[in-house]
């Protein structure tokens, strides 16, 4: 049986055309890299062509290996990594290092993990994320974690705004205000820990929809993520 189509959505490029993002990604936070490949490999079986990791989750040579092993032609896997806080500063030479670990050439998608306001390093981060985009090292630019203040400062210091932000967003937090503005400004919403770390288990309204429709409550979770229009990483 042949794996189920999972949608897509676009994220904008910076002028050129709309990058083509897979809206259900395979999360690697917290799975070593001795184990992602095993993981990923069930994942592929599944369906999944979108993986992220990030270089404070460790695993970035896992991910690498277990993509080329995988047999997939590269562009039928979507990648995504991120630059930490600490390393604002030296946002090319931490971009190398994870090119370096994944073994690619080009990355689908690289985000700053965190604003980290305090440092206000930010706004200088983001502009090194354009370049790399600009230089086609990436495809695509984005943000995790961002609030609606930070997303703003980086529209009016460097005249452009995230294609996607990368947030905490599930039944039990759903972002309102932050997801409007998304709306707003063509900001692709980005769910992780989608199914609330299994706290909607008992949530006595899924349990009424899973049980209409004889599904698991997971998957009534991933379906509203869906419908809502969101990119979601369930791990």
């Amino acid at each position: 049986m042949s794996a189920p189509a999972v949608p897509f959505q676009s994220l904008r490029s910076g002028g050129v055309s709309a990058v083509a993002i897979p809206s259900v990604g395979f999360g690697t936070w917290e799975v070593p890299d001795d184990v992602v490949g095993a993981a990923l490999a069930d994942a592929f079986a599944a369906g999944y062509r979108h993986v992220d990791t990030a270089r404070l989750y460790r695993n970035e040579e896992g991910v690498g290996r277990a993509i080329r092993e995988s047999g997939m032609p590269r562009d039928q896997v979507f990648v995504t990594t991120k630059v930490w806080q600490t390393d604002f500063g030296r946002v090319r030479e931490a971009f190398e290092g994870s090119m370096g670990r994944l073994g690619l050439d080009v990355l689908d998608l690289l985000l700053l993990h965190w604003p980290a306001p305090a440092q206000d390093r930010y706004v200088d981060a983001w502009r090194d994320l354009l370049a790399l985009r600009d230089e086609g090292r990436v495809r695509a630019v984005g943000v995790c974690n961002f609030q609606i203040a930070h997303l703003q400062r980086l529209a009016d210091e460097t005249g452009e705004l995230p294609a996607i932000n990368q947030v905490e967003l599930h039944p039990l937090l759903q972002q309102r205000e932050l997801r409007a503005f998304h709306a707003e400004h063509a900001i692709v919403t980005e769910s992780w820990s989608p199914l609330a770390r299994g706290h909607l288990t008992d949530d006595p309204v899924v349990a009424r929809i899973a049980a209409r429709h004889a599904v698991t409550w997971a998957q009534v979770v991933l379906r509203w993520h869906l419908q809502e229009g969101f990119v979601l990483i369930p791990r």
